[in-house]
């Protein structure tokens, strides 16, 4: 593409990058994104824009708790930049974790979630997808369907589980941890039975928990 403005490279990258759903949550039995999977799409792009990306993070103090924020930023030939950041939150203890690996794995949250600002990535479907290819093929045919009670349950659960995966994330509460809160509040082990008034319990739950000190 040569050089160009920073915003014109942006644009750019923004409308074609595709990230792959490269990860399995067990919890929520769903695919997605990691920082890992973003980087590797948008490589390609900046090549052909003639731009470079850096990833920067830096721990911030808010309160009594630990935060990593982290930055990414867009560099452009022509000497301009842009830049998005995200903040995660660093948990005290984590089962299975040493303190490296703890900060390790906040980082990686905040710095997908940086990924996610600077190139408006959303939860769409992607075009390698079976849903998308699903999709797109009955759209051609006729014209979308009204949303049904049942697909509306599946939409709003699906919104429940990735609202508590964010939570999980940002709060480093593992599987195990949620699991057994699952098991102490409603007496299930399976999160896929949970009806949408309990994911909601459970979402509050996990909004306000809290790592001993």
């Amino acid at each position: 593409m040569g050089t160009t403005s920073i915003y014109s490279a942006l644009n750019y990258i923004q409308s074609n990058l595709k990230a792959p759903k490269g990860q399995f949550n067990s919890f929520g039995k769903y695919h997605y994104r990691s920082c890992e999977d973003i980087l590797e799409g948008v490589k390609p792009h900046l090549k052909e824009t003639n731009t470079c990306l850096v990833i920067s993070d830096e721990i911030v103090t808010i309160g009594d708790h630990n935060y990593i924020k982290a930055t990414a930023t867009l560099y452009g030939a022509d000497g301009g930049a842009v830049a998005n950041s995200a903040f995660a939150k660093e948990p005290l203890d984590k089962k299975g974790m040493d303190p490296s690996q703890i900060t390790g794995a906040t980082s990686s949250y905040a710095r997908k979630y940086a990924l996610n600002g600077l190139f408006c990535i959303d939860d769409t479907k992607d075009a390698d997808t079976d849903a998308y290819t699903a999709n797109t093929t009955q759209t051609k045919v006729k014209a979308k369907a009204p949303e049904t009670n049942s697909i509306k349950e599946k939409r709003i659960k699906e919104e429940y589980f990735n609202s508590i995966k964010q939570q999980m994330g940002i709060k480093g509460i593992d599987n195990k941890t949620i699991g057994e809160q699952m098991m102490k509040m409603f007496g299930k082990q399976n999160s896929k039975t949970l009806s949408e008034e309990e994911l909601k319990a459970l979402l509050n739950w996990a909004t306000n928990y809290e790592v001993a000190s």
